[in-house]
């Protein structure tokens, strides 16, 4: 039962009866609330605000006084890997999300847990977590209910006053490798939620909004159009049938929409980012060309019913796994002399977008890294000009950016006083091409990575940086200032009234800047790679500077020896939740000390190289996406290299069919027949083992 008391206003005004329902803890968390500047010192979604710009107007915490921030509280996060999300705060309680979609409430002031929600992901659908990753970006709050998505597709409404469970529906069909890494979008009484699962089957994105009170779905809006012999759902997908080509429907078509999401409460708006193709190779899914709508692509949908509105397209019949799910953030700008109701993205391929939300108008496109698929943006056609060549219609092609993009997920942020955003960019290539891949009669299943496309790094596109931190002038287009990094896969940005920039790097270390100028004002090792993005928030006026502490991500699954190096290996660093402030006195206990996972040897296991190559194949398709590329785990999940497991058969099939680790967020393969497991374990052996000698 709620445990909240609530009060009833009623107020009289011009013969009308208004009704509003307020918390006895006094923020009721709806669209105003979530639209307003000042939020009373809380964080009250994703974003901070409907905008998403992460912009406080806390100040207390300022250029001159940043230096002294100390811990004030932390709470160590037991069993947990890759923490990504944002935490949110409401009167004093501060809600995040973990490993496996562990939901907890804690005092915002000490750290003290109020109730913990554990979904049963592990025992629920062990088979289902065969695709994607143990990530989540955050939970959503509408009134007196959270919501968390889980792994395996379910959206749950909690009381967050308690924890308790209030309504559970199955968001995705489970026959299909499908899963969910984004946060809920609560907005107008409803909560939206979309879905991955583009490399892992041949499916076909949608976006669902589903009542905040009853859990019962409302709209669903389909990104890309499915078999035309079935009827189109709308008019939208019949208009998006036409640009595309061949049998697309049988690959799937992907425009999955997994993160992104921004309800614009001034014109009653709802935009989505959408996803790459599935297959990424267009060659495939649409042979005979064409723009594949609604892939990489804005998508403005009316709220209360999901109706296409209009749309931009990013890139058109994308096929270098560009999407365009990182966040959509919303100003109003002064262009050309003119105010002008903006809409703010910087997606995997490059460019930065700056586009009229109350038209679709694409106002200007330009490069934020180095970028060789296009030239520029045509702003008559609204479309960019590409390079001859690279849809690797020949041959293989080296192409910036990468499947890792020039800006992935990690949060962008705005700051409308210094009218520039901050955004974690990343300076890298890949060599696509498709050669040995049966285009004419690729097929495709579920549970099985397969892209379409042969795809190795194609190495850093700068000498000075790999990754850097630019601060970016979206109306002159330009670069303001710029921080190089020394690591890719850096966090999400977070500024505040007093001009201050903080952001957490994958080298452990957490850094004010000056949000002007990019001088560094203050630097915090956490010691342990940082992949979610910092809030802040103020209880009777003390501001606090909070952040998850836990390597994360695609990087820290698929990321290989780059990212191995870091030494955040699985379960070597304690994960945790840490808060700062200006007088603060804890003393966090020193993390254990970085950890490169080494290969263990062994006389017993004699190689047959038949097998191991055999177990090649079934590993990439199966394994790789969590234990990494040619066995080499990044921190998401154990190098098997270095496991004993792999070693006796019998440990190894009690593992990986039979689930024994299931509640530690390793799959169940039931379906891998006997011959698999053991080419599974040649593999990892043969891994091991030229590993071995290689450091000799």
């Amino acid at each position: 039962m709620n445990k909240r008391i609530n009060q009833v206003l009623v107020l009289v005004c011009f013969g009308f009866l208004s009704i509003s329902f307020i918390s006895a803890q006094g923020t009721v968390v709806n669209d105003d609330a979530m639209a307003g500047i000042n939020q009373n010192g809380n964080w009250l979604s994703y974003g901070r605000t409907h905008s998403e710009q992460r912009f406080s107007p806390l100040a207390n915490i300022t250029k001159e006084n940043v230096g002294a921030l100390q811990p004030d509280w932390y709470f160590p996060i037991p069993n947990s890997r890759s923490l990504v999300s944002t935490p949110l705060v409401v009167d004093g309680v501060i809600y995040f999300v973990a490993s496996l979609n562990i939901v907890r409430a804690l005092d915002a002031t000490s750290g003290e847990e109020l109730w913990s929600f554990n979904p049963q992901v592990g025992e629920v659908a062990p088979e289902r977590m065969r695709a994607g990753w143990d990530n989540s970006r955050g939970i959503a709050i509408w009134e007196d209910n959270l919501f968390v998505a889980t792994w395996d597709g379910r959206l749950i409404s909690l009381n967050r006053e308690s924890g308790e469970q209030l309504w559970s529906t199955q968001t995705i069909d489970p026959e299909l490798a499908m899963y969910i890494t984004g946060a809920p979008k609560a907005f107008k009484g409803k909560v939206l939620i979309g879905n991955g699962g583009t490399e892992n089957g041949p499916n076909r994105g949608y976006v669902t909004a589903y009542d905040a009170e009853t859990g019962d779905q409302v709209w669903r809006f389909w990104i890309v159009p499915g078999n035309p012999a079935d009827g189109f759902e709308d008019d939208a997908m019949e208009m998006a049938a036409e640009t595309w080509t061949g049998e697309w429907w049988r690959h799937g078509g992907g425009g999955n929409s997994w993160h992104g999401w921004t309800y614009d409460a001034e014109l009653d708006q709802l935009y989505i980012g959408t996803g790459n193709g599935s297959p990424w190779n267009r060659k495939i899914r649409s042979p005979g060309g064409g723009d594949n709508l609604f892939l990489d692509s804005i998508v403005a949908l009316d709220p209360d019913n999901g109706a296409y509105l209009w749309h931009h397209q990013n890139t058109p019949g994308e096929t270098w796994d560009y999407n365009s799910n990182m966040d959509i953030v919303l100003a109003d700008l002064f262009i050309d002399g003119e105010p002008i109701k903006a809409l703010m993205q910087a997606p995997k391929n490059g460019f930065f977008y700056v586009i009229n939300r109350q038209n679709g108008e694409l106002l200007s496109a330009e490069k934020i890294t180095e970028v060789t698929w296009a030239s520029h943006y045509d702003l008559e056609t609204a479309r960019p000009v590409e390079f001859p060549g690279v849809r690797y219609e020949t041959s293989a092609v080296r192409i910036s950016p990468g499947p890792v993009g020039a800006h992935s997920w990690h949060a962008m942020s705005f700051n409308p006083n210094t009218g520039l955003a901050y955004i974690p960019s990343i300076h890298s290539s890949t060599v696509y091409g498709d050669e040995g891949i049966d285009i004419e009669n690729f097929e495709r299943e579920q549970w099985r990575l397969n892209t379409g496309v042969n795809s190795r790094p194609g190495g850093d596109t700068r000498d000075d940086a790999p990754a850097s931190l630019q601060a970016w002038d979206p109306v002159r287009q330009e670069q303001v200032w710029e921080v190089l990094a020394d690591n890719i896969w850096n966090a999400g940005t977070l500024t505040t009234a007093s001009n201050i920039l903080f952001q957490g790097r994958a080298d452990g270390h957490l850094i004010a800047y000056d949000a002007e100028t990019g001088e560094e004002l203050w630097d915090y090792d956490l010691g342990l790679g940082i992949s979610a993005p910092p809030i802040t928030y103020a209880i009777d006026d003390k501001q606090y500077l909070a952040l998850l502490v836990g390597w994360g991500g695609s990087m820290a699954a698929l990321g290989g020896p780059q990212a191995a190096e870091h030494g955040w290996s699985y379960g070597a660093q304690e994960r945790r939740l840490v808060a700062f402030s200006l007088d603060g006195t804890a003393i966090l206990p020193k993390q254990a000390p970085p950890l490169v996972p080494q290969p263990l040897p062994s006389s017993d296991f004699i190689v047959n190289q038949d097998l191991a190559l055999e177990g090649g194949r079934e590993f990439n398709g199966t394994c790789s996406m969590c234990h990494g590329g040619g066995a080499i785990a990044a921190g998401i999940a154990p190098d098997l290299r270095a496991s004993g497991i792999p070693l006796l058969r019998e440990a190894f099939e009690n593992v990986v069919r039979n689930g024994a680790l299931s509640d530690n967020g390793m799959p169940i393969y039931r379906d891998l027949t006997d011959e698999q497991l053991e080419s599974l374990r040649h593999y990892i052996r043969s891994q091991a083992e030229a590993a071995l000698r290689s450091n000799q």
